[in-house]
C-alpha cells in the first residue's frame, strides 16, 4: 500500500500580496530553523507558532494561515523578531495574516477590502460626512437654547436614533464576521468549544496580563491596556447617557460635576495618554516604524482623534465659541461614526477574534498557555 499523498494548492499571489503589506521578504530570509518559536513565550506547546506560519506563508497556503486561530493568539510582543538570525521578522508575519484574515472573513467582503487600503480613507469619511451634514441641514429641529449648544445644529434625538441603529447594525456585522472565521477554523484538525471557555478568555484579554510576559516590546503594555480601557469606559458612558436621554431622565449637555462628564472627561485623557504611548514607542523605533501598516494608522489616529475632538468641542462650548465649536463637533461626530462602523474591519476588531480564538483554543486543548505563563520557564 503506497504512502498517502498530501495534497496542497499554494498560491504564489498570496505570498506576493503579504510581502506587500508588510511581512518582510519571507523567501529570502526565513531558514525555518524554529528560533522564533523558541523564543516565543506566549506559544503554547500544543500549537507553537509563528514557525508553522512562516512556512504557510512561504508556501501560499491561504487557508491555513488565515484560517489558523494561532494567529489571534500571537501578542506581537516581537520577542521572535528581535532573536531571528536572518531577519524574516516573523513578528510583521503574523500581525499581516491577523490583518488579511479579517479582510478575507467580512461581511461584507468589501466593507474588509475597502477599511484595509488608504485610497479608501476618503470613502469611509465622505460618508459620514454627507450623512452628518443633512443631520444639521434637515434634521427636525428643537427648540433653539439662549446658550450655544450643540443639539441647536445637530439634534440629540436624531443622532441617538442614528448611533443605536449603528450600533445594532455593526453587531450583526461582526456576528456574520465572526461566523465565517470561525467556519474557517473548523476546518482544522480539532474543533474548540468556546462557550465554557469565553469568560477565563475575556479575563486575560481584558486584564493584558499575557502582554507582561514580553521581553522585547514590554512597554506596549500599559500603553495597550489604558486604551483598551479608555474607549470601554467612554463606550459605556455614552450608552447610559444615550439611554437616559432617551428615557427622559437626563437632559445633554451634561453638568460639569455630573459623575458621568467627569468620568467620560477622564476616559478621554486615558485615551489620549495611552495613544501617544503608542505612538512614541513606533517612533522611537525607527525600524518598527518603517514596518508599521496603514491598518495601525488608521485604528490608533482614529481612537486618538475622537478623544482629543471630544474634549476640544467641550472647551469650545463652554467658551461658546461658535463656528469652531459645531465645526470641531461636526468631524468629532465623522470619527466616532469611523470608529464604530467600520469596527468589524478594523485592527478594533482584535478584541473580538483574539477573545474567541483563545476561548476556541482553550476548547480545543491547545490551551493558549505559553511557557512564559509559568515563571519558572521565562528567560
Amino acid at each position: 500500500m503506497g504512502m498517502p499523498v498530501l495534497q496542497v494548492e499554494p498560491d504564489p499571489r498570496f505570498t506576493r500580496d503579504i510581502i506587500a503589506a508588510g511581512a518582510g521578504d519571507l523567501k529570502k530570509c526565513c531558514l525555518e530553523c524554529g528560533v522564533c518559536t523558541a523564543a516565543c513565550d506566549l506559544a503554547p506547546e500544543q500549537a507553537p507558532f509563528p514557525r508553522q506560519q512562516m512556512v504557510y506563508a512561504q508556501w501560499g497556503l491561504v487557508e491555513k494561515a488565515l484560517g489558523d486561530p494561532a494567529i489571534w493568539l500571537c501578542h506581537d510582543c516581537g520577542d521572535c523578531t528581535a532573536q531571528c538570525p536572518k531577519g524574516a521578522r516573523p513578528g510583521d508575519l503574523m500581525a499581516v495574516l491577523r490583518q488579511e484574515a479579517i479582510k478575507a472573513y467580512a461581511f461584507p467582503g468589501f466593507m474588509g477590502k475597502l477599511v484595509a487600503k488608504p485610497q479608501g480613507l476618503a470613502v469611509l469619511l465622505a460618508l459620514p460626512a454627507l450623512i452628518f451634514a443633512a443631520v444639521a441641514l434637515w434634521a427636525p429641529r428643537v427648540t433653539p437654547t439662549p446658550a450655544l449648544e450643540f443639539a441647536n445644529v445637530f439634534p440629540i434625538p436624531s443622532l441617538e436614533a442614528l448611533f443605536f441603529a449603528l450600533s445594532g447594525l455593526v453587531v450583526v456585522l461582526f456576528g456574520l464576521s465572526l461566523r465565517q472565521m470561525l467556519a474557517a477554523w473548523n476546518r482544522g484538525e480539532k474543533r474548540g468549544r468556546i462557550f465554557p471557555n469565553l469568560l477565563p478568555a475575556f479575563r486575560a484579554v481584558a486584564t493584558h496580563e499575557r502582554f507582561r510576559n514580553c521581553r522585547q516590546e514590554r512597554g506596549r503594555y500599559l500603553g495597550h491596556l489604558l486604551t483598551f480601557w479608555g474607549f470601554a469606559g467612554l463606550a459605556m458612558t455614552g450608552t447610559a447617557v444615550g439611554v437616559g436621554t432617551m428615557l427622559g431622565v437626563m437632559r445633554t449637555p451634561l453638568p460639569l460635576a455630573s459623575p458621568f462628564k467627569l468620568f467620560a472627561n477622564l476616559c478621554a485623557v486615558v485615551i489620549l495618554v495611552g495613544a501617544v504611548m503608542l505612538l512614541a514607542d513606533r517612533f522611537r523605533d525607527g525600524e518598527k516604524l518603517r514596518h508599521s501598516a496603514y491598518f495601525d494608522w488608521f485604528f490608533v489616529l482614529t481612537l486618538a482623534g475622537v478623544a482629543l475632538t471630544g474634549v476640544l468641542s467641550e472647551l469650545l462650548r463652554l467658551g461658546q465659541i461658535g463656528q469652531a465649536m459645531y465645526g470641531i463637533y461636526f468631524v468629532h461626530l465623522v470619527l466616532i461614526f469611523a470608529l464604530l462602523v467600520y469596527a468589524p474591519y478594523s485592527k478594533f476588531a482584535h478584541f473580538l477574534y483574539r477573545t474567541v480564538a483563545m476561548a476556541y483554543a482553550n476548547g480545543s486543548g491547545k490551551t493558549g498557555t505559553g511557557k512564559g505563563d509559568n515563571p519558572a520557564e521565562r528567560g
